[in-house]
């Protein structure tokens, strides 16, 4: 058999490999001895169960969905059964050939054991048990990787989480084929491959294994899973509460920057599940390690309810494992896609595998909620297990409803106190506030920052994360130099930066310490979405106070966005404020140069990495900028002065690997001064069509936008649009309760109301 990966220099260990993938294919040309299948035992007992493998048998050919999952998962392990077994030196990053091998094993294995299940067909059980044996000949004895770059190496992976993501998958292969092995030959993989894998990335990995993060929740995960089919109580101890007496340094830091031990020494499992989760279901890394962290959160979780129901660990919390499906389901836009903040990869989406767990797992749990089955319908696949059963057969009985995702605010921090993310939704309008915690290592330096979507299309947005992920040519598929000097930096959101300096310094010890505050929010009137909150601590001596809303009004063809910071400080600095719009620039009204020769706009904190391509001042009160994006029109309009810089900015300076995107943004800048207020107003308007060459509603609806009371109490706004009508939003920078009565002269009318904020 052709060896696929190619090894430089030939040693014992390489030559026993080949001879290894050399044996399998021999093995799986000979004539196979049946076997009876047994079922004596307690197994399958994780996530297919002995009781849910009678069942789904009952019902295949009967549920659409579940069939078809079946069909297709059979297709795709029959072809790796027919290419043989393949087990290669472990020599690669994340992208690379014995790195995609070795996952690709782990899935495959993982889906041979539920169809040698469903099926009742050996040659799957086969191919397991081939392949788990392939491993246990060679565990003992392989190095570390060799690759250097992680904090906590593995053996078969560059790092300890991919070997987790490996015992992860594989407990579930073992569990299908446990009864089928042979007492003797369990007794030979528990002993020299599973418990020496486990004891390898806990014991020998504490800086890996003994932390709060998304690593660690699948070496947790990993070790418990083993655990629960082995039935060995310490492992199972070890995998919910972690290591004692770990000997790590509370200071030590991993490659993120982020410190390895917590701060109250808790580790476990159960740590991961109380600290990182708010008691809305909101993971403070964000949702795109959400969506990673969720597998092995539920699939666990699943494992524990089946095999140790006394531990109620779908209640655990309040039940916040069933409640972090729904809020992160809500973390995605109208396609489906994630929103990308902190490290956050774009295109990420509830399609993904993971996701097919939380959904059908949630459902099977939970209380049967009929979104989830609509998600699951869009998904097109389901689990084949007890929980993918259900879900199929809920669809097939027809109980579907759509998944309704309306205005919500979800709070940070394990006790719900350390700031959060609210989404105002409106007629395909998605406005994300983000004003979280730090969010561990993950995290970027951008409170109060937002992003803008119509209809599931970026119109204002969040950079996200700099990394390919598992594309071997950058940087073999693992995070870029350029998410420090520039996705985690403050200048690559749409918030403010004084002083061209990052929120925190930029410093993850600083960062950690801080997080903003809930102002209020209101989502209950059917003409305006709002939401407040203040950043106290970004820049010392100075306060952050922002407000968006997204308003409905007559005249205008959608609901608009208004955007309000006030900034209070002590002394006098600059202020700088992006828009990062997604488009091409069709009219401003003021005047701007462009430069023949381009330049950064700054030399560090992310401002090297921004080419100025035009400049400009301000002109009058407002400064307009009109965009075409994916047939749609989109105004800026923003309250300006005659002191104001303006700058279209593009990403890309000082990158000389292309390993940045090359978009745009317009910047409004003021100079030095101690209290100002960005006020701005979003709106989407009219369209063009290429085929009939139409431009419709293509100019902005607003004549003139005015801040017309500011002081430590009150922020107030008027919008006047082309047909003179003006509307009013007066926000309570104080006492925000609702309960709060206020009496405000504006300009020689008295305005009074009840409650955070005033609209009319």
């Amino acid at each position: 058999m052709k060896l696929k990966s190619k090894i430089s220099t030939v040693s014992i260990l390489s030559l026993f490999f080949i001879g290894f993938m050399l044996s399998c294919k021999e093995q799986s040309e000979s004539p196979v001895k049946e076997k009876e299948i047994s079922h004596s035992g307690d197994h399958p007992k994780l996530i297919l169960t002995k009781s849910g493998v009678e069942q789904i048998r009952k019902e295949l050919g009967n549920i659409p969905i579940f069939d078809a999952s079946l069909a297709a998962t059979k297709e795709e392990v029959d072809a790796e059964i027919a290419l043989g077994i393949q087990i290669p030196v472990p020599k690669d990053f994340s992208g690379g050939y014995t790195h995609a091998r070795h996952k690709r094993n782990f899935l495959i294995l993982e889906k041979a054991g539920l169809l040698y299940q469903i099926l009742q067909d050996e040659k799957y059980a086969i191919y397991v048990k081939d392949m788990l044996f392939g491993y246990e000949a060679i565990y003992k004895d392989l190095p570390v990787h060799p690759q250097t770059r992680s904090y906590a190496r593995g053996k078969l992976f560059w790092q300890c989480l991919n070997d987790s993501n490996w015992l992860v998958y594989v407990s579930q292969a073992y569990d299908c084929v446990y009864d089928y092995l042979s007492a003797e030959e369990r007794e030979k993989l528990e002993t020299n491959l599973f418990r020496p894998f486990a004891d390898y990335i806990s014991i020998d990995n504490p800086q890996f294994y003994n932390r709060v993060h998304n690593h660690s929740t699948w070496g947790n995960a990993a070790v418990g899973m083993i655990a629960l089919v082995m039935d060995d109580a310490e492992l199972l101890h070890r995998a919910l509460y972690g290591l004692e007496n770990d000997g790590l340094d509370a200071n030590a830091k991993d490659n993120d920057g982020g410190f390895i031990k917590n701060e109250d020494g808790k580790a476990g499992f159960l740590a991961n599940l109380e600290e990182p989760f708010s008691p809305d279901g909101y993971y403070t890394e964000g949702p795109y390690y959400q969506r990673y962290a969720m597998y092995p959160f539920l699939i666990f979780a699943e494992a524990l309810n089946n095999v140790k129901p006394e531990l109620k660990i779908f209640e655990y919390k309040d039940g916040v494992l069933l409640k972090s499906v729904s809020a992160l389901l809500n973390l995605s836009d109208a396609d489906g896609d994630f929103f990308p903040l902190n490290d956050g990869q774009k295109g990420m989406s509830y399609y993904s595998k993971e996701l097919v767990t939380a959904v059908d797992i949630a459902y099977h749990h939970g209380d049967k909620n009929p979104g989830l089955l609509s998600i699951a319908e869009k998904q097109e696949r389901v689990l084949l297990d007890d929980a993918g059963l259900a879900v199929a057969l809920g669809i097939k009985n027809g109980k579907a409803k759509p998944f309704e995702k309306k205005s919500i605010n979800l709070t940070d921090g394990p006790d719900g106190k350390q700031g959060g993310v609210a989404i105002l939704r409106d007629n395909d309008i998605e406005v994300v506030f983000k004003y979280a915690a730090q969010g561990l290592s993950h995290g970027h330096y951008d409170k109060l920052s937002f992003s803008l979507y119509e209809d599931g299309d970026e119109v204002i947005q969040d950079y996200g994360l700099a990394r390919f992920v598992n594309i071997e040519q950058k940087g073999g598929g693992n995070y870029l130099k350029e998410n420090t000097t520039w996705a985690k930096q403050s200048i690559a959101h749409n918030t403010v930066i004084q002083n061209e300096t990052s929120h925190f310094q930029g410093k993850y010890e600083i960062g950690m310490k801080h997080h903003s505050d809930l102002s209020f929010y209101d989502f209950d009137n059917d003409n305006i979405k709002i939401v407040s909150a203040t950043e106290a601590n970004a820049y010392p001596g100075t306060v952050l106070h922002r407000t968006m809303a997204v308003i409905t009004s007559a005249g205008f063809e959608k609901p608009y966005v208004v955007d309000l910071m006030s900034v209070t400080s002590d002394k006098a600095n600059q202020y700088d404020f992006p828009y990062y719009f997604m488009g091409h620039v069709m009219e401003t009204n003021f005047k701007y140069n462009t430069p023949s020769t381009l330049k950064p706009l700054g030399a560090k904190n992310g401002y090297q990495h921004l080419f100025v391509e035009g400049e400009g001042k301000a002109n009058n009160d407002n400064a307009q900028l009109t965009w075409l994006n994916l047939g749609r029109f989109y105004t800026l309009t923003t309250v300006t002065d005659k002191q104001d810089d303006l700058f279209f900015t593009r990403i890309g300076a000082n990158d000389p690997e292309f390993n940045l995107r090359r978009e745009a943004a317009f910047m409004i800048r003021k100079k030095p001064v101690k209290n100002t207020v960005f006020a701005s107003v979003i709106e989407s308007h009219g369209g063009y069509s290429p085929v009939s060459e139409f431009a419709v509603n293509s100019k902005s609806n607003i004549s003139e936008l005015k801040v017309i009371y500011n002081d430590n109490d009150y922020t107030a706004l008027s919008i006047k649009d082309l047909n003179g009508a003006v509307k009013t939003l007066i926000v309570s920078n104080g006492d925000a309760s609702k309960t709060a009565s206020h009496n405000l002269n504006i300009e020689g009318e008295n305005i009074q109301w009840t409650g955070a904020y005033y609209f009319k």
